[in-house]
């Protein structure tokens, strides 16, 4: 009798898009941001996410002729990726206090109807994320941190400010973080979030290996660098009907 094949072993797993982040040195992107095409391994568990970044790794890896490549989420199993997650990164403040950058930029949030939320300083960092007061304040309109005030264009400006510095403080993860050309987050929708940390950290090493951390701290230095150099974000590509 001919043997039925399980319904789940027929199943194909789908081919999706993935963001890939690279550090550029010689060009006139910091950042250059591409898609990769891979196939999402289905299922929950974390050994079919891990099986996904490493097959999205090996195409990076043949494409781009990379050694070294970082996956960002916590499915990476990788104890660098969990100190560099903006849950973990702590910036400290010239009065000495320290937040991660996921309370530092959840609770500096102005809303048309309300913010910015300063006690998400001292929340939880995945309990600030996840504030309802975040999705019913109405549209995003700017931030407020520590009286330092930022606009929400260009869009992610703040966040990488706040990541960029984070880490500059942060010197003993400097060493093992250089060792990586390429940066990558399976958890991050580019259809759904702008900020992401895997590009904020590809931003920090092109800045170090261009010798130009020195004045990131001032806000107008930082600025700066969005008029200086091209953005290659996933804003882009989403205006470029790439995602």
């Amino acid at each position: 009798m001919e043997q039925r094949q399980n319904p789940i072993e027929q199943r194909k797993n789908p081919v999706e898009l993935k963001p890939v982040f690279m550090p550029r040195v010689n060009s006139d992107n910091l950042v250059k941001t591409d898609m990769v095409r891979v196939e999402r391994h289905v299922g929950f568990a974390s050994r079919q996410k891990k099986k996904t970044i490493n097959d999205l790794h090996q195409v990076i890896r043949k494409k781009y002729g990379f050694n070294n490549v970082l996956e960002m989420s916590s499915k990476s199993g990788n104890k660098l990726s969990f100190l560099l997650s903006p849950l973990s990164l702590k910036l400290t403040n010239d009065d000495g206090s320290q937040y991660s950058v996921e309370n530092a930029f959840q609770s500096s949030m102005i809303f048309e109807d309300g913010g910015p939320y300063t006690d998400l300083l001292s929340a939880p960092p995945r309990q600030a994320r996840r504030d309802e007061r975040l999705m019913t304040s109405g549209e995003l309109i700017g931030y407020n941190y520590f009286g330092m005030e930022w606009s929400v264009e260009p869009l992610t400006t703040f966040y990488d400010w706040l990541y960029v510095n984070a880490l500059k403080q942060n010197t003993q993860l400097h060493e093992e973080v250089m060792q990586y050309q390429a940066f990558t987050d399976l958890e991050f929708n580019p259809k759904k979030k702008i900020h992401c940390a895997a590009y904020a950290l590809a931003m920090f090493v092109a800045l170090k290996k261009r010798e130009l951390l020195d004045n990131v701290e001032d806000p107008m230095a930082f600025f700066d660098l969005y008029s200086e150099f091209k953005v290659s974000n996933t804003e882009k590509l989403l205006e470029a009907g790439w995602v």
